[in-house]
């Protein structure tokens, strides 16, 4: 059977790397007693993963986990998703909040190939000017271009990242400026919100530390079958 765990991921073990938090998360289902099943060939490895990898300092408000289990021994009873949920979050440790398990039958590729996008909050302890007029400067450019390294020769491009900016909106109060942002995300097309604050920082010539900035992922965004099966579930 193939299930799902909806979950957050705050605090300290928000700096927690997307690695270890796999080896959590599998030495959780091993102490629970939740059998997961494994790859076939030389190296097996067990059938899981997440809706996609959470940067490293990142708080992630509703995350996803999916894994698959093997039939229980017939001499033992067969754990329910509240049977699941009950022994995981007793042995999780702190700032990972289990909030559901879902069967997920008709879930037929991974949620990482299913994912199109991702919603986040970006604060920004300084204040560059009012929201709509900070709005229309930055979204007003023509092209919003900022220095990406490729993955193979390391080296510097400079791409335009307008395109991937699906909805930006900016709320300003109390000395912070907050960047609600839903940014393309996954295999396709993906937009890493770190991009955009060199991109912000560059338009509003911005002289703040990256250590003084929060990013939150607030929710994954699926293709729709899957967006609306999480939701009826």
């Amino acid at each position: 059977m193939k299930y799902i765990i909806e979950f957050s991921k705050t605090g300290t073990i928000c700096y927690t790397s997307h690695l270890d938090l796999l080896k959590v998360f599998k030495r959780a289902f091993k102490k629970a007693g939740i059998r997961i099943a494994y790859s076939q060939g030389f190296n097996p490895h067990p059938k899981m993963g997440f809706g996609q990898p959470l940067s490293l300092g990142y708080w992630g408000l509703e995350e996803y986990v999916e894994f698959e289990t093997v039939a229980a021994d017939p001499s033992e009873e067969e754990m329910t998703p509240q049977d699941m949920l009950s022994a995981l979050s007793a042995i999780m440790p702190e700032g990972l909040e289990l909030k559901r398990i879902l069967e997920a039958p008709w879930l037929r590729k991974t949620l990482a190939a299913e994912n199109i996008a991702a919603e986040h909050m970006i604060e920004i302890p300084a204040l560059f000017g009012d929201a709509d007029d900070i709005r229309a400067r930055f979204l007003g450019q023509e092209q919003i271009l900022v220095l990406k390294k490729q993955k193979k020769k390391q080296e510097p491009v400079q791409i335009d990242i307008k395109s991937k900016i699906r909805e930006l909106r900016f709320h300003v109060a109390e000395g912070t400026t907050y960047i609600d942002a839903v940014l393309d995300s996954g295999s396709e097309s993906n937009l890493s919100p770190e991009l955009l604050i060199n991109a912000l920082t560059e338009c509003f010539d911005l002289h703040v530390p990256r250590s003084e900035m929060n990013v939150a992922r607030k929710r994954l965004i699926f293709k729709e079958q899957v967006q609306e099966a999480l939701s009826k579930s």
